[in-house]
C-alpha cells in the first residue's frame, strides 16, 4: 500500500552539462529520469513517504533504466506498464544561466501517450491515500481516457486527488485546446499546485489570487501558486497568503516544482486534511518551498530531490 499513487509520464531528460547554452550550442548531455508525475513520486519517496508510479514506458533500455531509477529511490513501480508499441519518451532540456529551461520533446508517439483505461491498476488506487496526476497525459488519446478513468476511480474510492496543470504548449495542438485540457483536470482535483505563468495562461489575469478565484471549483480545497525564487501563494475558499522561498544558487530548475508538489502533498497528508489555520498552511508551504529550492541546486530532477532531513535543515537555518 502506498500513501500516494502518481500517474502520468515517465521519460528521459537529456540535460546539458554546461549551463547557459541553447540546444544548438550544447555539445554534451547528462541522462536523467524525468516526467513531472514520476518526479513527484520520487520526491515523496525521498521525503519518507511511500509512493507508487503508474504509467507506461517502452520495452527498451531507456524504459527499464527509468523503472530501475524509481526502484532505487524507493518508488513502487508495480503499476508501471511496458509496451513494445512505442519507444520511451525523450526530452532535451536547455538550461539558461538562471537555471530556467526550454524543452524539446521526441514523442511520435512515445510510450507514455499509450496508457489506456485497461492499463490502469485499480488495486493500486484503492490501496492509496492520495492520487496525483498532471496535465501532460490529458493531451491526446488514449492517455487522456486512461487518465480520466484513473481519476474517476480515485474519486469513487474517496482518495485525495492532487493535480499539477503543467504547461508545455508545444505538445498541444493549440492554445485553446491546452486551456480546455488543463481546466479538465482542475474540475476533478481537491489540491492544485500551479505555476504563476500557467495561471496567467489559463485566465489572462496577472493577479494570482483573482485568477485562482476565477478557476475555483466546489471540490477544490487548496491551490498553491508557485513563483520560482519568489516563493508561493496559497489560496483556500476562505483566505490566502504568501510564503517566501529560500535563497539558493540555482543550477537547474528541472523538477523544482515537482519537489514542491511532493512537499505539499507530504505536509497535507500528515495533517489528514487541509488545515483551516493560516499558520499551518504556511508551515506546509514553507517546507514545500524548501524542497523546491534544494532541487534547483543540482542538475536533473530525480538526482537532485532532497531528503526530509535536508529540507528540514534548510528551514531551520532560515529561522536562525
Amino acid at each position: 500500500m502506498a500513501d500516494v499513487v502518481a500517474f502520468g509520464e515517465l521519460l528521459i531528460d537529456f540535460v546539458p552539462t554546461a549551463t547557459g547554452l541553447d540546444l544548438a550550442h550544447a555539445e554534451t548531455f547528462t541522462k536523467a529520469a524525468g516526467g513531472a508525475p514520476a518526479n513527484v513520486a520520487a520526491g515523496l519517496a525521498r521525503l519518507g513517504m511511500s509512493s507508487a508510479f503508474m504509467g507506461m514506458v517502452g520495452q527498451d533500455g531507456f524504459g527499464h533504466s527509468l523503472a530501475e531509477t524509481l526502484r532505487q529511490v524507493g518508488v513502487d513501480v508495480s503499476p508501471l506498464r511496458f509496451t513494445s508499441e512505442a519507444n520511451t519518451g525523450l526530452a532535451f532540456v536547455s538550461l539558461h544561466a538562471d537555471g530556467e529551461r526550454e524543452f524539446l520533446f521526441y514523442r511520435s508517439p512515445s510510450a507514455d501517450m499509450l496508457m489506456r483505461p485497461e492499463d490502469v491498476d485499480e488495486a493500486a488506487i484503492w490501496n492509496a491515500r492520495a492520487f496525483h496526476f498532471g496535465s501532460i497525459s490529458l493531451i491526446a488519446e488514449p492517455a487522456r481516457a486512461g487518465t480520466l478513468h484513473a481519476v474517476s476511480l480515485a474519486r469513487r474510492y474517496g482518495k485525495v486527488v492532487t493535480y499539477d496543470p503543467n504547461l508545455r504548449l508545444a505538445l498541444w495542438p493549440d492554445a485553446a485546446e491546452a486551456r480546455a485540457g488543463m481546466r479538465m483536470g482542475l474540475e476533478v482535483a481537491d489540491i492544485v499546485k500551479i505555476g504563476d505563468e500557467e495561471l496567467a495562461f489559463l485566465t489572462g489575469d496577472n493577479d494570482p489570487v483573482a485568477a485562482a478565484r476565477a478557476l475555483w471549483t466546489p471540490r477544490l480545497q487548496l491551490m498553491a501558486i508557485t513563483s520560482g525564487s519568489a516563493g508561493c501563494i496559497w489560496v483556500t475558499p476562505q483566505a490566502h497568503g504568501r510564503v517566501p522561498s529560500f535563497t539558493v544558487t540555482a543550477v537547474d530548475a528541472t523538477g523544482a516544482g515537482d519537489a514542491f508538489m511532493a512537499g505539499l502533498i507530504a505536509g497535507l497528508l500528515a495533517e489528514r486534511a487541509v488545515p483551516t489555520e493560516p499558520e499551518a498552511i504556511e508551515r506546509i508551504c514553507r517546507f514545500a518551498n524548501a524542497a523546491g529550492a534544494l532541487t534547483a541546486t543540482g542538475r536533473g530532477a530525480i538526482p537532485s530531490l532532497p531528503t526530509r532531513d535536508e529540507v528540514e535543515a534548510l528551514v531551520l537555518r532560515a529561522q536562525q
